[in-house]
């Protein structure tokens, strides 16, 4: 992909305020333009799939679909576009998720002002974009395992956990995925036996910790 002399960039977070925080930062770059705001992931990917965009930069916990989703998502259906996921949260299972998702990088909040503009031209340009302290959790993952810790669940498994964590029942989790209510409780079966839980409680501090839903 030839890095465009100005770069289309979808934003996608859920706060209107964070949004406006982030693209007056990315507004300071005369090499970067957004053009797109979506308020949740399942907007982002309809916008991205519809719009001309170069670039999404993705909130990591948004509702509907999360950002790790939407980018599993347009990873499949626009492998051109290149994604960037943002996170509150210095932690390195998100980032390792944020990769095998399709991203290119996963930025802090936090220090959003210093990196975004730079992980955006490095996304662009093909290259990944590592925060340090992500940069030692590789090298002690790789130490440790030699390769990034594994996907247990199935992308429809990581979605049927989302919606139970939501608080949806069998019959209203099975409408949302327009599946039956024994298929449901058959994924919720097989993903509790995965993960050694027992019940919704353990199901929705999982989902937190992988940020499938706000605490």
């Amino acid at each position: 992909m030839t890095v465009p002399l100005k770069t289309r960039i979808l934003l996608a977070d859920d706060h209107t305020v964070v949004r406006d925080g982030l693209r007056m930062v990315l507004d300071t770059a005369p090499d970067l333009e957004v053009v797109a705001e979506a308020s949740d992931g399942a907007e982002a990917v309809e916008l991205a799939l519809s719009e001309e965009v170069h670039l999404a930069v993705l909130d990591l916990s948004m509702p509907r679909m999360t950002g790790l989703q939407a980018a599993h998502e347009l990873s499949r259906r626009q492998p051109d576009l290149r994604v960037l996921i943002l996170s509150m949260h210095d932690n390195e299972q998100y980032f390792f998720e944020a990769l095998k998702s399709g991203a290119s990088g996963y930025v802090l909040k936090t220090v959003a002002n210093r990196d975004l503009i730079e992980a955006c031209r490095a996304a662009m340009r093909g290259e990944p974009f590592i925060y340090p302290a992500a940069v030692r959790a590789i090298v002690r993952d790789y130490l440790d395992r030699g390769s990034p810790p594994g996907e247990l669940l199935t992308p429809r498994e990581l979605e049927v956990v989302k919606l139970i964590a939501e608080g949806l029942t069998s019959d209203e989790v099975a409408e949302e995925l327009s599946i039956s209510s024994k298929t449901v409780d058959r994924h919720r079966a097989n993903v509790l036996e995965k993960l050694g839980m027992r019940n919704r409680v353990e199901l929705t501090r999982y989902a937190i910790r992988r940020g499938l839903v706000e605490p």
